[in-house]
Order: structure tokens, then C-alpha cells, then sequence
């Protein structure tokens, strides 16, 4: 029983720690700059997650066509500009990452 209240206690110190930042900014507001600059955030940060994977799968750079994860990207890349479909955008990348893995 005590694990169980120190997870749920956990639970709620975490909750408030990142509630508190957005009410407080919700009384002040941010000035119109800087809101157009956290608009960059979630890219900045999917790019910084996905393009070490893509560039450096074995953990050394490999810009090649030996590289399946690079192409894959690649073709997950052109689909996601022509169709801005997330879903299947996830699915043509996993798709053809397979295929290729599987030559």
C-alpha cells in the first residue's frame, strides 16, 4: 500500500510542477515574439529525436544508399509534404523501412 501512495503522490508533485509554469504564463501572457518562437518547438525537438536515428544508425554517420533507415526517412519525408497525413505518413516510413531491411 505505501508504493501505491508514494507513485500516486509522485503523480501529483510531477502534475503540479508542470501545471504551475502554464498558469502563471496564462495571467502574464508572452509577448507576441516569443510566441511565434515557441511555435518552432515541437519541430526543433522531433528533428532532434528522429534525424540521429536516420543519419547515424549504427552510431557513426552513414549517408548512404546501404543506409535503409536513411531512405526510408526519405520516402516518409515526401510523403508527409504531399499528403500531410501523419498516419500515413508513420505507415509508408514503417512499410518501407521493413522492405528494405528485408533485401
Amino acid at each position: 500500500m505505501n508504493i501505491w501512495l508514494i507513485i500516486i503522490g509522485m503523480g501529483i508533485i510531477t502534475y503540479l510542477i508542470r501545471l504551475t509554469p502554464i498558469l502563471l504564463l496564462e495571467r502574464v501572457g508572452l509577448r507576441d515574439e516569443l510566441r511565434q518562437a515557441l511555435r518552432f518547438v515541437p519541430a526543433a525537438v522531433l528533428s532532434a529525436i528522429v534525424f540521429p536515428e536516420l543519419l547515424m544508425p549504427g552510431g557513426t554517420l552513414d549517408i548512404s544508399l546501404g543506409n535503409e533507415r536513411l531512405l526510408a526517412g526519405l520516402l516518409a519525408g515526401v510523403v508527409a509534404w504531399r499528403t500531410k497525413n501523419v498516419l500515413i505518413t508513420i505507415a509508408v516510413g514503417m512499410a518501407a523501412l521493413w522492405i528494405l531491411q528485408a533485401i
